[in-house]
């Protein structure tokens, strides 16, 4: 039994390792690149969610938002927001964002569940950040996000266009209802 434990503790802790090591992803998807020159300052605030793949974590949501401010240690506080249609009910998460390199490349970490990271990359964003578009660190994770519950035409098929090249398969989108 003592020649057991030796064995299974060390091979279940190094099983456990790789989980976590590969959890903790925070890369980009191949082709996709952050915004650079980008201002953290003027991307805080409410953004309402507009299109998403569907994640477990927010399966069945509608009026979904996230809201951004900035942490006194230079985080970020990160507080989701959305409606359970099937529940009924309101859910909400608050994470962490941080930035992977400089704070003007728009290449994040954030984490709901710590020590577990994944990329939130911003890879489009307009000239007065209005919307933008979020990639995380594989193309299984898309957000276009909106600073109103609508987007212009010409920015939704701009995001569209970009995410396509990138390789996401946007007919798989799910166009968030805002009515709450």
């Amino acid at each position: 039994m003592k020649n057991f434990q030796k064995i299974i503790v060390p091979v279940s802790l190094g099983i456990l390792g790789v989980i976590l090591f590969n959890s903790c992803s925070v890369g980009i998807p191949e082709g996709a690149r952050a915004v650079k020159n980008f201002n953290a300052q003027k991307y805080l605030g409410k953004w309402y969610e507009v299109a998403r793949f569907d994640y477990k974590f927010e399966r069945n949501m509608d009026n979904v938002t996230a809201t951004y401010t900035q942490n006194s240690d230079g985080s970020i506080r990160v507080e989701n927001r959305g409606y359970n249609v099937v529940k009924k009910e309101w859910k909400e998460a608050i994470g962490e964002a941080r930035f992977v390199k400089d704070k003007t490349e728009a290449r994040l970490k954030v984490s709901f569940f710590k020590p577990i990271w994944s990329g939130y990359n911003v890879i489009d964003i307009d000239e007065n950040y209005q919307y933008a578009l979020v990639a995380g660190n594989s193309v299984k994770y898309l957000w276009i996000l909106s600073r109103t519950t609508e987007i212009p035409e010409s920015i939704r098929q701009r995001f569209l266009e970009k995410a396509k090249k990138i390789g996401y398969n946007t007919n798989e989108l799910i166009w968030v209802r805002h009515n709450q």
